[in-house]
């Protein structure tokens, strides 16, 4: 017999009698979930559970411990988790399907020389086995299981053990115990809370696979991203080989680090070297290209940006961005056209960075600007030049950080000139062999390169 539940907000607290997209009481958006129904404890007041001891401790008594790590095998996710798995903490892996978020679970079952249990809602164990075997994984201390009840899935890792859990996915598990659907609000939270209670309960690594939705956010509840220790993000397009992994939230490392895989015949291969990697195919003395460096987490990488402006013969100009926000392109648009001198606004412009990177910093403005510009003029700029900056409303070019850090990885992969704004660079140690051009605004760049 199914428990009574209850509809509830998340936010205040208030009970609801039916599912509904906004809380009545507190005006909150997708904040009612189900839940199972409380019974009282004797000697508790009806409809509340029994308090529980607060355990309050001084911070000075409390015992700082470093957490323990381990190797997953592949170094470019050691990198984004922040030099490895934690025992006990609940990843979440999410991205868009067909991008090689099994695939890269499933590898990384290789290198564990612990007990790991594969659970899949998706796939039978013989898709799974057929899959192995086509990435040739050693399945000597790796077992599976095809299950979506998560009372079976609880039951099968008191009788197993392991020391990882991989869960794939989170939105075809359900609680038995709840009548919605699985992948519904309440079912994905009531999963995700049974598995992190298991990993803080019991030491266990859980990963949890997550589809993504067409915006680009985690389906479910947002709760979901709240709930786990780390979040990452597999990023780039199916149709592409580069596949990009992202850290956008971790407890025990920093955020914001990505690491780079290629989709191969055989499975995911890292790439230790992306900034050489997405160079590699640059076209040479064409216009409308320039290189720049961006921060992702502490890691530099070198990402070519290409331009295409062409006469419209319509009144209202067409613009198209693929790795820049499309607002930022627009304005850096107007600007060059009222600081920069150059009639663009009859012209329609596409903007795409190469390899499926998002670039989401301002240091990017100067290079977006100089391919524009590059390919108005029709003419190319200088092969081993790059150039960072931030780009402000009135033409001029503001100071970034990291400088030191990002002209360094020029000068690495042999650019010999790089174009940076005079504010911000006095006191950086210039690499021999490495030109530093400083300029003031848009202007000045454009005659510096273009002229």
């Amino acid at each position: 017999m199914k428990q009574k539940t209850v509809f509830y907000c998340t936010e205040c607290g208030n009970e609801a009698m039916k599912w509904a997209g906004r809380c009545s009481a507190c005006g909150a958006w997708n904040t009612i979930v189900e839940a199972p129904k409380r019974t009282p404890q004797p000697g508790s007041p009806a409809g509340k559970a029994p308090r529980r001891s607060s355990g309050i401790k001084l911070m000075a008594q409390v015992e700082s411990t470093e957490e323990i790590r381990f190797p997953t095998g592949l170094g470019e996710l050691d990198r984004v988790l922040g030099g490895g798995a934690v025992t006990g903490s609940l990843v979440l892996v999410g991205g868009a399907p067909g991008i090689g978020k099994s695939t890269l679970m499933l590898q990384i079952c290789d290198h564990f020389s612990a007990t790991v249990l594969y659970v899949s809602g998706e796939e039978s164990q013989r898709q799974l086995k057929l899959r192995a075997d086509r990435l040739g994984i050693d399945q000597e201390n790796l077992y599976v299981l095809s299950e979506t009840n998560m009372s079976d899935i609880l039951d099968a890792v008191d009788e197993l053990k392991p020391e990882v859990l991989i869960v794939d996915s989170i939105q075809t598990v359900y609680d038995a115990e709840l009548a919605s659907p699985p992948g519904s609000v309440g079912q994905v939270r009531a999963c995700t809370a049974a598995l992190m209670e298991l990993a803080k309960g019991s030491g266990i690594t859980v990963f949890v696979v997550g589809h993504v939705t067409k915006e680009g956010s985690i389906a479910g509840p947002r709760i979901l991203e709240h709930m786990v220790d780390c979040v990452l993000y597999f990023e780039g397009d199916q149709h592409m080989v580069y596949r990009i992994l992202r850290a956008v939230k971790n407890r025990f490392g920093a955020t914001n680090e990505i690491g780079v895989f290629a989709m191969e015949d055989k499975g995911l291969t890292e790439v230790p070297n992306p900034s050489q990697a997405l160079l590699s195919a640059r076209p040479v003395n064409t216009p409308g290209t320039c290189v720049t460096c961006v921060m992702e987490g502490a890691r530099p990488i070198l990402a070519e940006i290409q331009a295409l402006l062409t006469p419209t013969s319509f009144s209202a100009s067409r613009r198209m961005s693929n790795g820049v926000d499309y607002n930022r392109l627009l304005m850096l648009l107007a600007v060059l056209e009222k600081r920069g001198g150059l009639a663009v606004g009859g012209c329609d412009a596409y903007l795409n960075v190469v390899g499926g990177l998002t670039l989401d910093e301002p240091s990017a403005d100067l290079a977006t600007v100089l391919a524009l510009a590059s390919s108005f003029l029709d003419k190319p700029l200088p092969q081993d030049l790059t150039a960072i900056g931030e780009v402000g409303l009135t033409g001029e070019l503001r100071s970034v950080s990291m400088l030191a850090q990002r002209i360094n990885e020029a000068h690495r992969l042999s650019f010999r000139r790089c174009i940076v704004p005079v504010w911000g660079s006095d006191a950086i140690s210039v690499p021999e062999g490495l030109e530093l051009i400083r300029v003031r605004n848009i202007r000045e760049a454009i005659d510096a390169v273009l002229a």
